[in-house]
């Protein structure tokens, strides 16, 4: 009797085009509108961000805040209708969206150019941290928002030469009220500082190639992250905040550009420079799926509260994705 055939991955549940650039971001915002249908944010090339209706299928709003330098990452807020964009012309802008208004609030100026996407920590419903990358290449700064006072500066030793933040990952323990930050270096480490003490916890390495991306999943302590090379790397975390990687997955391309772990924490996703989105079971790392509709480099993946997918591309498409919903 024949094997049966394995399931053919399916296709997405629809499509976003109209960018007209190569799409570096995309992330949900969570409030619902009348109908209850997200909102899903793109940051492209261009400069450009576009607000999607994902029951229209359509933009609802094209901002143009960053001088048509690439956006790189976006963020929405906690204490209601305002996002984060980062653009490279050195700005991190704060966009006001009530009542349609769709205006920059404030801006944070950056000192460095590179790639490295920031990330937030909220502090309640009015206040938040801020990571960025900082002045010197090594550095990342902290910011408390929204006064943008700064915070600290956070400096490797002299003799540990990481080389640029790549990725940052703000977090905080359930059990300690201090805030954490996790930093993956161009030198294929992963750092986790103590903001509070301003050092180093534990620094681990992971990848021979720079740190792409990377995601932490809090609850379990375990992370999770991609690079430039040919493996994914799993790490946890213990109880004296020492770092130990737990084993690395081998991947048919190199270059991963982003990694996200879905909210309820099954399932992850990556997205390649082989144009291939790849799922994973976030447990076990069993591979689950290979998607494999876009013609060019998938730059970056986001997940909705409610499990839907995003994936943003080089070929200036943003494919919807609905997979292994929760049950």
């Amino acid at each position: 009797m024949a094997a049966p055939l394995a399931p053919q991955p399916p296709d997405p549940q629809f499509v976003l085009r109209g960018t007209q650039s190569a799409v570096n971001a995309v992330h949900f915002f969570g409030g619902t509108q009348a109908q209850g249908c997200p909102l899903l944010f793109s940051g492209s090339q261009s400069g450009l961000v576009h607000i999607w209706s994902l029951q229209t299928r359509r933009t609802v709003a094209t901002l143009d805040g960053h001088g048509g330098q690439s956006v790189t990452w976006l963020q929405t807020l906690p204490q209601g209708p305002q996002f984060l964009s980062q653009g490279r012309d050195l700005q991190l802008c704060l966009w006001d969206l009530a009542e349609g208004r769709n205006t920059i609030m404030d801006s944070v100026h950056l000192e460095s150019v590179g790639f490295c996407r920031s990330s937030i920590l909220a502090e309640g419903q009015l206040h938040w941290m801020l990571a960025v990358p900082g002045k010197d290449s090594d550095e990342v700064q902290i910011l408390e928002m929204p006064s943008k006072t700064s915070v600290c500066t956070l400096k490797p030793e002299a003799d540990a030469k990481p080389g640029m933040p790549m990725c940052l990952r703000l977090w905080q323990a359930n059990t300690d009220p201090r805030p954490l930050l996790l930093v993956g270096y161009e030198d294929g480490s992963v750092a986790l500082w103590d903001i509070s003490e301003r050092k180093v916890c534990s620094r681990i390495a992971c990848h021979g190639e720079p740190v792409m991306g990377l995601d932490f999943d809090s609850q379990k302590t375990r992370g999770i992250s991609g690079s430039a090379g040919k493996a994914l790397a799993v790490w946890s975390l213990d109880g004296q905040q020492a770092l130990q990687v737990c084993h690395t997955h081998e991947l048919t391309n190199p270059g991963i550009a982003d990694v996200m772990i879905r909210p309820d924490r099954k399932i992850l996703a990556t997205a390649g420079w082989d144009h291939r989105i790849r799922i994973f079971h976030w447990r076990t790392m069993k591979p689950l799926a290979v998607l494999a509709f876009h013609s060019a480099s998938v730059h970056c993946v986001a997940f909705a509260a409610d499990g839907l997918l995003a994936a943003g591309s080089k070929d200036q498409r943003i494919s919807i994705w609905s997979l292994y919903q929760r049950t």
